[in-house]
């Protein structure tokens, strides 16, 4: 970490960072910088207005308080399902609805282009559905033989 400071929440919630300097900086947000392929790597503490006022490299290593208010802090904002199944599909020609189960729960997802899955860092893909939520699938070798037929299909 880039120098000693606190962090806790305001009475609003919001994150309050205090530097080595005693300058306080209300309403801070954690900024991952490799968010699929190292999310635990390389948290950036940002001020409203861009101004990196904090770098931690390693999230596990930082004190528990800490680590706690910035976990937290980006669950909230985060939100991208992994996708561990992939249960049915409407038809193999594009759009489609794909009905899946994630980390988060089942749902379903409309997918509007076969360009919509985009290879990430491999094996890693993301899936962008009709609404603009993303999916991740970290490794499409490690789904079920049903999953990886499907995927294949549009691939």
């Amino acid at each position: 970490m880039t120098g000693d400071f606190q962090l806790h929440r305001n009475s609003f919630g919001q994150l309050v960072f205090t530097g080595a300097d005693g300058i306080e900086h209300v309403d801070v947000e954690p900024a991952r910088a490799f968010p699929i392929t190292s999310p635990g790597e390389g948290i950036a503490l940002m001020t409203r207005d861009g101004k990196e006022v904090a770098w931690i490299p390693i999230l596990a290593k930082a004190p528990n308080a800490i680590r706690r208010l910035v976990e937290e802090e980006l669950q909230g904002r985060e939100f991208m399902p992994v996708i561990q199944r992939v249960c049915s599909v409407s038809g193999y020609a594009t759009p489609c609805t794909w009905r899946v189960e994630t980390d988060r729960g089942d749902t379903t997802l409309v997918l509007n282009a076969e360009e919509d899955i985009r290879r990430l860092a491999p094996p890693t893909l993301l899936i962008m559905d009709s609404r603009g939520i993303q999916f991740l699938i970290r490794n499409p070798l490690s789904l079920d033989a049903t999953s990886r037929r499907i995927l294949d299909r549009f691939l």
